[in-house]
């Protein structure tokens, strides 16, 4: 059985492509790029080449980015290092209830270092607001960390807007754009964006690799201990197969925006559109425009999102019940509770995310069986019995 994966919000396939770049630096040219000899000179020259292709894809400079390990790494590296390394104009970050795991656990171990955190609520669509984030600005307020688009419900958050806020009160504005990058558009200029956090799994690039964008003149402490690599941001010998992967990655990626975008985007509107004609009482969380092309992501009232997503693996389908860093958990999304879904809703979710190999056809085999699975199990659902 031919698996039809739609968890590309997980992870992406490595585009065959892209390994073939990375090939080389695995085996043939494996030297270390911090060494002075010829081979190892030539080996950084395309770490920094790789840096610049990632640089053109946000509109930044190619000393602006630094290479992680991944999202979670630039996120802690972008919330904790800027943070300590500020602590003297404040003690005050604000973000939102829905952010990854990453940023909210990095706020959490902040708050224990005496800083106050300020978690932003969001409305019924995933919006925080921006009213409430003027509200929430205080004298001792030193940054703003808000996602660009959520990892569970696709929403989009108005980021340029946020930026602009951050900027006029003088505070510094990081973005989670994990997501996001390779998606849609992103201009850190245009955007007011400060610190980024990006990783190539998501954009069809490598595991293990990630990159975060801090402008030139943030001052951001480096997390862990070690040499002076990634101009001291960021200990550590440089992944330099993982790096090669990521800027080619990325770039793909960016040249094929808007042609991507727009296919997998109508996939999704159909998977949609489907999926409220043929099965009753069933709610689409996240906004209907504003949200990530391939991201759908339902509750279905009466049923628990884990058969759903069991039984469709027994069809050789791959969905989440929500994000991955946080699904081995039985209790319902922190995020779909955010947005004011009640527990036994919430429990019934199950998030599609389409992505550029997906075809028409796997999508019409994914409907089929969502709109089987979903009927199985109401049947079997005493409580779908007292709703009727």
């Amino acid at each position: 059985m031919k698996v039809k994966y739609f968890d590309n919000a997980a992870t992406t396939a490595l585009d065959k492509d892209i390994l073939d770049k990375m090939m080389p630096y695995f085996s043939e040219e494996y030297y270390n790029p911090s060494s002075i000899y010829t081979k190892s000179i030539n080996v950084h020259k395309v770490v920094d080449e790789s840096r610049l292709r990632i640089a053109s894809c946000i509109n930044a400079n190619q000393n602006e980015i630094y290479f992680t390990s991944g999202g979670t790494e630039s996120d802690n590296l972008a919330l904790k290092g800027y943070a300590l390394a500020n602590r003297k104009k404040g003690n005050h970050i604000i973000t939102s209830c829905i952010e990854h795991p990453a940023v909210i656990n990095s706020c959490k171990a902040l708050e224990k270092e005496g800083f106050e955190i300020t978690y932003l609520s969001v409305d019924e669509n995933g919006f925080i607001k921006l009213d409430e984030l003027e509200k929430a600005i205080k004298d001792e307020t030193i940054l703003i960390s808000i996602m660009t688009a959520n990892n569970e419900i696709g929403t989009i958050e108005p980021i340029k807007e946020i930026g602009r806020i951050a900027h006029e009160h003088g505070i510094a504005f990081h973005t989670d754009a994990v997501q996001a990058i390779g998606a849609i558009k992103i201009d850190v200029e245009d955007m007011n964006i400060d610190m980024l956090s990006m990783s190539g799994h998501k954009f069809y690039g490598p595991k293990g690799i990630g990159a975060i964008y801090i402008r030139k003149g943030i001052k951001v402490n480096r997390i862990n201990d070690g040499g002076h690599q990634e101009n001291d941001k960021r200990s550590g010998t440089e992944n330099v197969p993982g790096i090669v992967g990521i800027g080619y990655a990325i770039l793909k990626a960016c040249n094929n925006l808007e042609e991507n975008s727009k296919r997998i985007s109508e996939l999704r509107d159909y998977y949609i559109s489907e999926i409220e004609k043929r099965i009753p009482e069933v709610k689409l969380n996240g906004d209907r425009v504003n949200r990530l092309p391939g991201n759908a992501n339902f509750s279905f009232k009466y049923i628990e999102g884990e058969s759903i997503m069991l039984l469709l693996d027994s069809k050789g389908i791959c969905v989440s019940t929500g994000s991955a860093c946080s699904s081995k958990t039985l209790e319902p999304s922190y995020v779909l509770l955010s947005i004011g879904l009640p527990h036994e809703i919430a429990h019934g979710s199950i998030r599609v995310t389409i992505g550029k190999h997906n075809t028409k056809e796997e999508v019409d085999y994914l409907i089929d069986s969502v709109v089987e699975v979903v009927d199985k199990l109401r049947k079997m659902s005493p409580l779908y019995e007292e709703g009727k």
